[in-house]
């Protein structure tokens, strides 16, 4: 998986955030950044986890990085961080506030 999603200044924002610094009880984080980035491509594009690449290591090891930071919000303290940058806004419209117009629904 290439480096696409997170630039570098976006990294050195959010790199302390995560576990696996120096210091921190048996962790390894040296992979961290690959990790985040396959976490953003799976919400960006909303495919299944099992479409992550090979380049990225093993599927459940991401999986399980990932439900790991979910469960002591590290992930929303990521979110945080990023929510500022324009990359990375999103506009959500909801269903129920907008109509299709007949032809549109097949019918």
């Amino acid at each position: 998986m290439n480096r696409m999603i997170l630039k570098d200044e976006q990294w050195e924002r959010v790199a302390p955030l995560l576990p696996g610094k120096a210091g921190d009880p048996s962790l390894s984080g040296a992979d961290n950044r690959v990790v985040l980035d396959a976490v953003l491509w799976i919400v960006r594009t909303g495919a299944p986890w099992r479409n992550l690449s090979e380049m990225v290591g093993y599927l459940n090891s991401v999986f399980r990085r990932f439900h790991r930071r979910c469960q002591t919000s590290v992930l929303q303290q990521v979110f945080h961080a990023l929510s500022g940058d324009p990359d990375f806004e999103y506009t959500l419209i909801g269903g129920l506030i907008i109509r299709v117009h007949q032809h549109g629904t097949g019918a």
